[in-house]
């Protein structure tokens, strides 16, 4: 018997999660992707704690009233980009969590570069 979808993200989440370790001067960017939003926070994992968050339910991106999830993705990329570079972060250690580089996450990561971080 096969894998299922959940059991093969979650291996492949682990196997990146070994290499990939955010600290106070890199955090990690966590990228977790439900069929209707996007989330992406930045985390410092030597202390356990979050140092910024997005997400498409944020009131700015709401507002914007875009119907295609990859535009949405996109916005939500270049605010984290945005909200982090205010709070002194330039650089990342990327954590796409398990999903494939392509799609939504692909544009979220692509906005964050155009937002200030680079990775």
């Amino acid at each position: 018997m096969g894998l299922t979808k959940f059991d093969r993200r979650n291996r492949i989440r682990n196997r990146i999660r070994k290499a990939v370790s955010g600290t106070s001067t890199t955090p990690r960017m966590s990228v977790f992707r439900s069929n209707k939003e996007i989330y992406v926070q930045l985390i410092d994992d030597q202390t356990g704690k979050t140092i910024v968050s997005a997400s498409s339910r944020d009131k700015e991106v709401e507002e914007s009233k875009l119907t295609s999830k990859i535009e949405i993705s996109s916005i939500v990329g270049k605010r984290i980009g945005e909200i982090a570079t205010k709070k002194g972060v330039s650089k990342v250690k990327f954590d796409r969590g398990g999903y494939l580089y392509h799609g939504r996450v692909k544009a979220l990561a692509d906005g964050a570069r155009e937002g200030g971080l680079k990775f």
